[in-house]
């Protein structure tokens, strides 16, 4: 890894990651905050090579997620693989062996046929009260022990097909605690599927929407009363896919003249308010919705112009990157019962990503989005998210935390304070390239431009994690 050819974040991808067991996690500088007390969990692709071949796609590494538990004497740590079926059949084998988003198998095709890719659990996190969920979108959700990290297996949350998909980015409603979900499924024409959830993470309610074609459908967003859908246009294009000349990734085709969909549902019925088509764009992840004084549903994502990000999520895995692909906040206001867009504003001209707000803030409006971003005068097309910030809508102003020269952080995750709930931490897991090894960083929240209170050194090379959440110790409705 020292050829110049090569960034410095592709050490943290290059090889797979080392697992470890429950660890005390040595303080490099600072204190742990005496009001932190919880659990911090990322996951993300940790194995993106096996037998000498690199995976097609950052979307295909096996999942690993990091566990880091604060308590009243100390912080200790957990770093596990998901022992998923596909995972284990293929550290058995030494070699990859099923389908995922960016490969085919090298097997002939009669034995293809029918095989279903191989569920990654690699995108996200869920916390509920006696089990965490590692979410991939494309299948059943593995659930895991909230302490040691021990995978249980699947989990079809008491409603879940075995055929079933439940996405990765699920929303807790802070005001009733219920949970909002969906899934995609794809024949002649793909269906989307919307659930609701208790607390416990069981299924109470479900409803089914015939979509368009064969999308692309990641996240959503709870606006208010809302759940609202953005459907970019990227179709499958199901020949080249089927056929097994292309897999699923290389599949997809931008196909601007189709149009975003906004597809606007009740969430207490589950039944359709509107269905409307804008100008074409793309998004990977909401930051929050809310409704505001006029009924009108406000929603914040982050935006690209097309579908260049998977693209470069693409060479992501490679180690070496060279598409440009700038996603940028925007806000959109729309009339909830036409669907149509009253008003479309870039709020931000930064290329950011991984948007998130303060659990307590989901579906309400929210004066803070966190960001990962792009440090300043970067080249966007070759290097990874160096710092992360806070935007304030109220004066429109950015607090950013850069992490300095080879150094990369994750999603920026919000931590309320056990002692005061009006206070706030804001928890990331660094790369540092440096010295080649990864750290947790602790922020004030009013303060992230300031150095971390603490950082805490970790085992091993933790590969950067696509999604994360914080589970209080002390309040039972975080998530």
């Amino acid at each position: 890894m020292q050829n110049k050819l090569f960034p410095t974040w592709a050490k943290a991808i290059t090889q797979p990651a080392t697992e470890f067991g429950l660890t005390p996690l040595p303080v490099i500088t600072g204190a742990i905050p005496t009001g932190l007390r919880g659990s911090l969990y990322y996951n993300g692709p940790a194995r993106l090579e096996r037998g000498g071949r690199r995976a097609g796609h950052w979307f295909d590494g096996d999942g690993a997620v990091l566990a880091v538990h604060f308590t009243d004497t100390g912080a200790t740590g957990v770093y596990r693989y998901v022992q998923t079926a596909g995972y284990q059949a293929e550290e058995k084998a030494g070699k990859f062996l099923f389908e995922t988003y960016g490969m085919t198998p090298r097997v002939p095709i009669w034995k293809q046929l029918g095989a279903r890719p191989k569920n990654c659990a690699n995108i996200s996190v869920m916390a509920l009260p006696d089990k965490l969920l590692a979410l991939w979108e494309g299948g059943l959700p593995h659930a895991l022990d909230l302490v040691n990290l021990e995978t249980f297996g699947l989990d079809n949350l008491g409603g879940l097909a075995d055929s079933g998909a439940y996405a990765a980015h699920p929303k807790l409603d802070p005001q009733t605690q219920a949970i909002y979900n969906f899934g995609v499924t794809y024949g002649v024409k793909a269906v989307l599927h919307i659930y609701q959830c208790d607390r416990a993470g069981q299924i109470q309610q479900q409803a089914e929407i015939e979509l368009d074609g064969l999308p692309l459908i990641h996240d959503f967003v709870l606006a208010g009363n809302y759940l609202v859908f953005f459907i970019p246009p990227v179709r499958l294009n199901p020949v080249p896919y089927l056929a097994r000349m292309a897999c699923f990734g290389d599949s997809l085709q931008w196909q601007k003249e189709q149009g975003t969909q906004i597809i606007v549902i009740d969430k207490t019925t589950l039944k359709v308010v509107s269905r409307s088509t804008e100008s074409p764009w793309f998004q990977w992840h909401f930051a929050n919705g809310y409704t505001d004084a006029s009924g009108c549903a406000v929603v914040h994502l982050v935006r690209y112009e097309d579908f260049q990000s998977n693209q470069f999520n693409k060479e992501v895995a490679t180690g070496q990157t060279r598409t440009i692909a700038k996603g940028t906040l925007f806000s959109i206001r729309l009339d909830p019962q036409s669907g149509k867009a009253i008003e479309m504003r870039q709020l931000l001209d930064r290329s950011c990503a991984f948007p998130s707000v303060p659990p307590d803030r989901v579906g309400q409006e929210s004066r803070f989005t966190y960001l990962l971003m792009h440090r300043f005068g970067v080249d966007i097309g070759q290097e990874l998210y160096g710092a992360i910030a806070r935007f304030d809508h109220q004066t429109k102003t950015l607090t950013e935390a850069d992490f300095g020269d080879n150094r990369y952080p994750m999603k920026a995750i919000y931590a309320v304070d056990a002692e005061n709930p009006e206070k706030g931490w804001v928890l990331t897991v660094v790369f540092d390239g440096n010295s080649c090894s990864s750290e947790v960083w602790i922020f004030e929240q009013e303060h992230l431009d300031a150095e971390p209170v603490c950082r805490l050194a970790l085992p091993s090379v933790v590969s950067f994690g696509f999604g994360g959440t914080w589970k209080s110790a002390s309040v039972a409705n975080t998530f």
